[in-house]
């Protein structure tokens, strides 16, 4: 892995903000996205991840709003994009925000993509297609959960952003990608103390993904059964992919995520909000002063 590498790790820092209303291209959405985008690189976060199947013209705002803050995809789906139109798309932005954004991408799942075949192979000949287009692996990233794709990420990539992941999964994909590429597991919090609140909340959140066999093959993977990935998910598991409770309590759960070997952590808020868009400015600020 070349420098330019570390140099990713070096400008996304410890943490990093996941939302999927920050890329909406909701014309009357553009001001606030552009004010939360300055805000949060005020708050000291390095990165912002763009949620949802996102793609570099969502980034624009967010880094014509900021001058240092990088934003990355989380992720564009390779099956939604084909590789010219994400080389053409990266190299606008590049030219416009030189070294600030990363190109993240999945292989989504088979019950939201029609195409979905040989993901591994699919992914494979993206990456070849973008090394002809001249997207240099060091600004891309790839969603990676199990072995075959983390030693992708970590060979023809700057590392990995994996999504809905534990501490453990942390450590087993430290061990793969070795010291060198970036690893920024994303990690779900609930600001809220009471444990039967939290878990509501976390619980309604999480139903969706145990629809999708990718999160419930790694869940298992990881030593979690068919009965924790059952009815919305058992306590073990929401307390395994879920901060919540004191600050104290959800500061040490995100640092054994570095403990395990992430270089930067990407923090998601959760709420009660029913709309899936918001931008939780306030309790952002709640997590940058508890993260200090």
């Amino acid at each position: 892995m070349s420098d330019t590498a570390a140099s990713v790790k070096e400008q996304v820092g410890r943490y990093g903000i996941w939302n999927v209303g920050l890329r909406s291209e909701d014309p009357a959405r553009r001001g606030a996205i552009a004010e939360a985008a300055a805000e949060l690189e005020d708050l000291g976060f390095g990165a912002v991840w763009l949620g949802g199947n996102s793609a570099a013209r969502h980034a624009t705002p967010l880094l014509e709003a900021t001058t240092r803050l990088v934003v990355g995809t989380s992720i564009q789906s390779i099956w939604d994009y084909t590789a010219e139109d994400s080389a053409a798309g990266h190299a606008e932005v590049e030219s416009a925000h030189p070294g600030r954004f990363v190109l993240g991408l999945g292989v989504s799942h088979a019950k939201l993509a029609e195409q979905y075949r040989r993901p591994y192979s699919a992914m494979v000949a993206y990456l070849d297609a973008l090394d002809a287009a001249g997207v240099p692996a060091e600004r891309r990233v790839l969603a990676a959960l199990g072995p075959k794709m983390l030693q992708l990420s970590r060979d023809r990539a700057a590392g990995t952003i994996p999504y809905l992941v534990t501490p453990e999964h942390t450590a087993r994909a430290r061990e793969i990608l070795g010291d060198g590429p970036l690893l920024a597991p994303e990690f779900k919090v609930v600001l809220e103390e009471e444990a039967e609140r939290a878990r509501t909340v976390a619980r309604s959140y999480l139903a969706r993904y145990l629809q999708l066999p990718n999160y419930t093959s790694n869940f298992l993977r990881l030593g979690f059964t068919e009965d924790d990935v059952r009815g919305g998910g058992s306590d073990r598991l929401i307390d395994a992919v879920f901060a919540w409770g004191s600050e104290s309590r959800i500061r040490d759960r995100i640092e054994k995520f570095h403990a395990a070997g992430a270089d930067h952590v990407v923090v998601q808020v959760v709420t009660e909000a029913e709309d899936r868009d918001a931008l939780p400015a306030q309790e952002w600020r709640r997590l940058a002063a508890l993260l200090g």
